[in-house]
């Protein structure tokens, strides 16, 4: 079943600064920067959703992984560009959540990469792929809008 891309929330997840040494031979951020900011914006999407990796090991005896990350580049960042990042949920299957994260400056207040990464649940002991626990499914729900 296809979702309402628009009908999910999005979440803000802080940002990050780019710093000189951030920047390739053509002077802009180079590909291997965006890859720790995006993951960390990806745990602090769960923290947020209060489902920690943490919390859910504990609670749930699962975690997530990601199965797949793709970042698609629109425009490039500058030294001295303040980022924001902001989260949101694309679609949620039977054992998997997609996130769809977007990276912006304050500068231009323009978009400048969308990161997409699909988190399969797993077991915490066995690692083996598992269905989203309906507790976990029903606090995701809450980041649904009046369009889904």
């Amino acid at each position: 079943m296809a979702e309402n891309e628009n009908a999910w929330k999005a979440v803000d997840l802080g940002g990050s600064v780019v710093h000189p040494w951030h920047l390739d031979q053509f002077g802009h951020m180079n590909v291997r920067w965006y890859a720790p900011v995006f993951d960390d914006a990806s745990f602090l999407f769960w923290e947020k959703a209060g489902l920690s990796m943490r919390a859910l090991t504990e609670t749930h005896g699962v975690h997530t992984v990601t199965l797949k990350a793709e970042t698609e580049f629109q425009q490039e960042l500058l030294a001295g560009d303040c980022t924001w990042i902001k989260g949101k949920i694309a679609r949620i299957g039977g054992k998997s959540v997609t996130l769809e994260l977007t990276l912006g400056t304050y500068r231009t207040g323009e978009v400048h990469a969308i990161y997409r990464t699909v988190e399969v649940f797993v077991e915490a002991r066995s690692h083996r792929s598992c269905a989203i626990p309906g507790a976990v499914r029903e606090k995701l729900d809450r980041y649904r809008t009046d369009d889904g």
